[in-house]
C-alpha cells in the first residue's frame, strides 16, 4: 500500500485518535493533515513542456530538463521544482541501473527478470504494461496500457485522475477476459505493479511474473514508443477538457493504432501480427 493509500484510510471521526491511526499505518502525523494543492495553470503548462521533452530525451534527468526548458522555451525553472513535477508526473530518466525503474514499495515482493535469454516470437507469450502522464486542458490524468510484446497490440487501457492500483487491475482483468492469459507478464518495479492485489490477479491465472531490474532499462522502450505515438498523434492535438473526453479520444486512437496504423518496425498492423502469430490452440479457441 502506498503512502497516499495509507493516508486515505485515516478517519478523523473514528474513536481511535489520529496520532494512533498514523502509528498503525506507519505514516507521519503531519501527512495526515496535509492537503495537496492542485497545480497552477503555470505549472500545468510547465508539466506539458516537461512531458514533451521527456518523450524526445528520455535519458534527461531534472538538471538537463531544466537546461532544455531554458534553451528551447526560455523558461527559467529551479531544478528542485522540475524534480518535484517529475515525481508528480511519474517521469524518470531512462538509463542503466536501478534508478531507471519506478520507485518500488519496500513492503512488496520484487520478482526476478525472466526475459533475458528468451526469444519472443509469438503473441500472448509476453505482455507488458506501464503508466504515463496525460496532460489535459485543465489538470492532468494518468494512462495505463496492457500491450502484447510481440505484436505491439494494445490489449486494454484505462485512464484515471489518481495513480493508484485499481485502474491498473481493471485494465489487466479486461485484457485477460478478452484475450486469455499470457505465459509471462513483465512490468517495472512501480508500486502499482508490485502490489499483492495486482500480482494476485497474475497468480490466479498462472502467469509468470517478470520485473525489470538493474541494467534492464531498455525493456521499457517498446511501451515508451507507444506513449510517444499516442501523445504526438492524439493527446497533444486535442486539449481534453475532461476524463470522458480523454477516454473517447483514446478509444478512437487505439482502434486506429491496432487496426489501421502500420507499426514502423513490424511493417504491419498490430492486429494483423497478433492474430497471425497466435499459438494454434488459442486460434482454435
Amino acid at each position: 500500500m502506498s503512502q497516499s493509500e495509507r493516508k486515505g484510510k485515516i478517519n478523523s471521526t473514528h474513536d481511535l485518535p489520529v496520532i494512533h491511526q498514523c502509528q498503525l499505518l506507519s505514516i507521519s502525523r503531519s501527512s495526515a493533515y496535509y492537503q495537496s494543492k492542485a497545480p497552477t495553470d503555470e505549472e500545468l503548462s510547465l508539466m506539458r513542456h516537461i512531458d514533451a521533452l521527456h518523450l524526445r530525451y528520455p535519458f534527461y534527468g531534472a538538471r538537463r530538463l531544466r537546461d532544455a526548458l531554458l534553451d528551447e522555451h526560455e523558461l527559467i525553472v529551479n531544478r528542485k521544482h522540475v524534480r518535484r513535477l517529475m515525481v508528480l508526473m511519474d517521469i524518470r530518466a531512462m538509463y542503466p541501473g536501478n534508478k531507471g525503474t519506478s520507485k518500488p514499495n519496500k513492503a512488496h515482493r520484487i520478482y526476478p527478470y525472466l526475459l533475458r535469454d528468451i526469444e519472443i516470437n509469438h503473441s500472448n507469450q509476453v505482455w507488458c504494461t506501464d503508466i504515463t502522464y496525460l496532460p489535459m486542458a485543465r489538470g492532468f490524468a494518468y494512462l495505463v496500457a496492457i500491450m502484447d510484446w510481440h505484436s505491439r497490440k494494445v490489449l486494454s487501457w484505462r485512464v484515471s485522475n489518481v495513480m493508484d492500483t485499481d485502474f491498473c487491475i481493471e485494465a489487466l482483468k479486461e485484457a485477460i477476459d478478452c484475450y486469455g492469459a499470457p505465459k509471462i507478464f513483465n512490468t517495472d518495479q512501480g508500486s502499482q505493479f508490485t502490489s499483492k492485489a495486482f500480482t494476485g490477479v497474475l497468480k490466479q491465472h498462472d502467469i509468470r511474473i517478470s520485473m525489470d531490474g538493474k541494467g534492464r532499462w531498455i525493456d521499457n522502450v517498446f511501451i515508451e514508443r507507444l506513449w510517444r505515438s499516442v501523445k504526438y498523434e492524439e493527446v497533444y492535438l486535442h486539449a481534453y477538457e475532461s476524463l470522458t473526453q480523454a477516454r473517447n479520444g483514446l478509444e478512437k486512437y487505439f482502434g486506429f493504432y491496432n487496426t489501421k496504423r502500420k507499426h514502423q518496425t513490424l511493417k504491419a498492423k498490430p492486429d494483423e501480427v497478433y492474430y497471425a502469430d497466435l499459438p494454434l490452440l488459442q486460434k482454435a479457441a
